[in-house]
């Protein structure tokens, strides 16, 4: 039986500018298993990416309970949860966010030379690997600008799999990038999941490129619709 890497119980969330107060989860649970493919699918506006900041640890529920790795993670303090974010999570967003100073050899070692017990010359063999495993074997001295934008989502794809997560978290991965870039994109992925055995939980407006996971959520108005 599968462990279960991520989980969270009946979360909800709002934000009260002393005005109004926006609900914009109401009470969801789910769970992810180790290996588990999870897509969860919406229009704008629906909470998707709120959802993903709280299950990241990046915004706390104002009600409710995360687990990762079997462990609550949503009442941790700041620091605290940046090293479990660092330790167990991969992240990667519409928009690559990368360092624009450093090259993309730099920037996919990056997470790994934010830890104490690792040194230099073993993140750059990581992130040398993981950028060869992407395609970009020959850019890895090229900063961000030198780049199109299909090279600097694989250049992120990669960053978020330095650090051998237990689960990789995605926002909108292929949202930018033309029809045949987002489908090599998304394909190498889900090639990378399976090398690498980590869960994935991807939140997408792409009904197609969902079909691909193990399981996907349909989310309105901060609520599940259907599952299957």
């Amino acid at each position: 039986m599968s462990k279960i890497v991520l989980e969270a119980n009946d979360i909800y969330k709002h934000f009260d500018d002393g005005k109004s107060k926006v609900e914009v989860i109401k009470g969801l649970s789910l769970q992810v298993k180790a290996g588990e493919f999870v897509s969860i699918v919406g229009s704008s506006g629906s909470g998707k990416s709120t959802l993903l900041h709280v299950l990241g640890g990046l915004e706390q529920p104002t009600q409710g309970q995360v687990f990762l790795q079997g462990q609550r993670f949503d009442n941790l303090g700041e620091a605290e949860r940046g090293f479990k974010r660092n330790q167990y999570l991969g992240f990667v967003y519409q928009f690559h966010h990368l360092l624009p100073e450093f090259s993309a050899l730099e920037n996919v070692a990056m997470p790994l030379m934010l830890r104490s017990d690792v040194q230099y010359k073993s993140a750059k063999a990581q992130a040398e690997y993981l950028l060869d495993r992407v395609g970009l074997s020959h850019r890895m001295d090229h900063q961000p600008g030198e780049l199109s934008g299909g090279e600097r989502q694989r250049v992120a794809l990669a960053r978020s799999l330095v650090t051998k997560p237990a689960v990789v978290l995605a926002d909108e991965p292929t949202g930018n990038l033309d029809r045949k870039t987002a489908l090599s994109v998304f394909e190498l992925l889900t090639d990378l999941k399976k090398e690498l055995n980590m869960a994935m939980l991807i939140v997408t407006h792409d009904e197609q490129l969902a079909q691909s996971a193990d399981s996907i959520l349909h989310m309105q108005d901060g609520l599940w619709i259907e599952q299957q």
